[in-house]
């Protein structure tokens, strides 16, 4: 490799906005994010499907899908 020409690679602290911090390596030293996989709906379990004016239910209705589970 060529001298002088890469950037310096350190360890960085990652701060979440919810209070998580983590360590990874970066070019930067300090990254502030306002969203990590500890508080991202995706990754937490908690995202909801927001079904506005009924189109989850058209969809099911048109290609003959139930809409709930076991009975």
């Amino acid at each position: 490799m060529r001298e002088g020409i890469h950037p310096k690679y350190v360890d960085a602290k990652v701060s979440c906005a919810c209070g998580n911090s983590y360590t990874t390596r970066s070019t930067k030293s300090d990254i502030h994010v306002e969203i990590c996989s500890e508080c991202h709906p995706f990754f937490t379990g908690k995202q909801k499907i927001v079904d506005t004016e009924g189109r989850v239910e058209k969809f099911m209705q048109k290609y003959g899908m139930k809409t709930g589970g076991k009975k």
